[in-house]
């Protein structure tokens, strides 16, 4: 399975990133080393969404807080880049995307990202990551 995380990027072309205590949703929480994982810089944070495709080197699920009852899942990965995106990709080019039953890899982003925009790692369809695989 592919995985794809938005959050900050504070160097897009670095080689490297380490993300730490991220909220998993939509199967994020299954993402383990040797993953294909797409880096988005998030658009709340200053970037301008997918920036490259990496592989997971270390993924460990972080501990919940005794006493709260509900609590989402986070983990903590380790990734390095394998490409650069050639062609931009983020909340403008998919805000467009949203009937959420149409089955379009861009409504499946849109959807998963931006419906509720907070930074998170998401589990990723085989048809949205072939249709990532495009934009390397």
């Amino acid at each position: 399975m592919a995985y794809a995380i938005k959050t900050e990027i504070c160097d897009p072309k670095a080689m490297t990133f380490a993300f730490p205590m991220q909220k998993t949703m939509y199967g994020g929480k299954h993402i383990a080393p040797g993953d294909v994982v797409f880096v988005f810089a998030s658009e709340n944070e200053g970037g301008q969404g997918l920036v490259g495709r990496a592989v997971v080197t270390s993924a460990e699920p972080v501990p919940r807080k005794p006493g709260v009852a509900r609590q989402t899942p986070r983990v903590s990965i380790a990734v390095r880049c394998v490409a650069s995106a050639r062609q931009p990709l983020g909340r403008n080019e998919l805000k467009r995307f949203k009937d959420w039953k149409d089955g379009k890899p861009e409504t499946e982003l849109n959807f998963k990202f931006y419906r509720q925009a907070t930074n998170k790692i998401v589990g990723l369809s085989d048809a949205t990551a072939a249709f990532l695989d495009g934009f390397f």
